[in-house]
């Protein structure tokens, strides 16, 4: 290979990008962490993660079997992306941006080891994601930063996201009030011959709509709609199909729009035409789970006294056993294919205490299976911000018989 062939540079096209979030916002951010990592000895946090990468700099990269990085010191804090990316890394980064050629297979590791001046005696000890670097990557870190101790730091950044800033509940507000912009879409589209894909484009098409008209400016990304119809919505992630609508069919809405990498959810139960008497039954069932789960999002609560609580109420109709999963999670920096909070799940084995501004969805399911009366899966699901009192649901979109069950038009 010729000498000549760069293995690092600078992209620092055009001027920064819009970012719903103040530069006093992402330093709040950069600097809990750095705290973090003065108090754990730790002398850089190199993220991988789409999650982690996103909500300390405000950059969300695109994969396509490429590394990327956000690496951050006590003084400096530098994303690390592939050139085939130009300038837009740069733009979105709060920080510095180094991008790295494709001539070598190591030139990732390069940049990495160029950032720290290695070797460096200075850098002993540096926090990686161990849930989300794989046996491989660890073995490359490795082989790039001798004598250089990496450990976990995750779960502690995790922690730091659960609780939302003023600014994170604004953008989550404006992600709720767009799912019910294509949630009304979604209902409009719905009609007994009608393919699922047809709704779900219409729901999606107008939630992208909606999100390009309320900022000056936005990537947008990711954006989607999950409808499904009688046995496919068996399945809270079921993908959508072209199956036809039929009268009587149990449908499921589901509308997530993304906003800056960040991912909020509307889900509801409906039907076409009419719902049967056993249906009925079951859902009505489900939505009083809803509304009794409503109730408990408070501060102090813990999640795994939430779920047990609704179990009881389940298990009082011999429901429990058709209960599907967790009755709501965490909202922020996630989506289908990448994050999770997972410290904050209303499930049996997470015993995190809910504290003021935290953001989590209510959302109970149960499954009937195929055959049997009432056969479908029923879910409900709103997002509530947790206060220092309570908790406000700011999901608008109505659920439950009188307003779901959508006419023939």
């Amino acid at each position: 290979m010729s000498n000549d062939m760069i293995r690092i540079y600078e992209m620092n096209n055009g001027e920064k990008a819009f970012s719903p979030f103040s530069a006093a916002e992402m330093d709040r951010r950069q600097a809990k962490l750095r705290k973090l990592m003065a108090d754990r000895q730790i002398d850089a946090a190199l993220f991988t993660s789409y999650h982690n990468i996103c909500y300390y700099s405000g950059f969300l990269y695109c994969y396509f079997g490429r590394k990327y990085g956000f690496l951050v010191t006590q003084d400096k804090a530098t994303t690390i992306a592939a050139g085939i990316d130009g300038g837009q890394p740069w733009r979105r980064t709060h920080g510095d941006t180094v991008i790295y050629t494709d001539w070598r297979r190591d030139n990732y590791f390069h940049a990495i080891q160029a950032l720290l001046g290695m070797p460096n005696p200075g850098v002993k000890r540096i926090g990686i994601e161990f849930d989300h670097v794989s046996l491989d990557m660890l073995k490359l870190l490795e082989a790039a930063l001798p004598g250089v101790e990496l450990v976990d730091i995750a779960a502690d950044a995790m922690a730091q996201r659960t609780i939302k800033s003023a600014e994170e509940h604004v953008l989550i507000r404006e992600g709720t009030r767009i799912c019910d912009v294509g949630g009304a879409a979604l209902v409009e589209a719905v009609q007994a011959g009608v393919p699922e894909h047809e709704v779900a484009m219409a729901s999606t098409n107008a939630m992208i709509r909606e999100i390009a008209k309320s900022f000056p400016f936005v990537e947008l990304m990711d954006t989607w709609t999950w409808f499904q119809s009688g046995i496919n919505t068996d399945g809270a992630h079921n993908p959508v199909t072209n199956k036809k609508v039929e009268a009587g069919d149990i449908l499921s809405l589901n509308c997530f729009p993304m906003i800056f990498g960040y991912y909020t959810a509307l889900e509801r139960t409906l039907f076409c035409e009419y719902a049967s008497d056993e249906h009925l039954r079951l859902w009505e069932i489900n939505c009083h789970v809803h509304r009794e789960g409503l109730k408990l999002i408070k501060p102090g609560a813990r999640c795994c006294d939430i779920a047990s609580e609704l179990n009881d109420i389940y298990r009082s109709h011999d429901l429990l056993k058709y209960r599907s999963f967790g009755y709501g999670h965490s909202f922020g920096v996630l989506s289908h294919y990448y994050g999770r909070e997972a410290s904050v799940e209303l499930r049996e084995d997470v015993d995190t205490v809910l504290q003021p501004g935290m953001v989590v969805s209510m959302e109970p399911m149960i499954m009937i299976p195929e055959g049997e009366a009432g056969a479908g899966g029923y879910r409900e699901h709103d997002i509530l911000i947790v206060s220092e009192t309570g908790a406000e649901n700011i999901t608008g979109f109505p659920f439950g018989p009188e307003h779901n069950i959508l006419p023939k038009r």
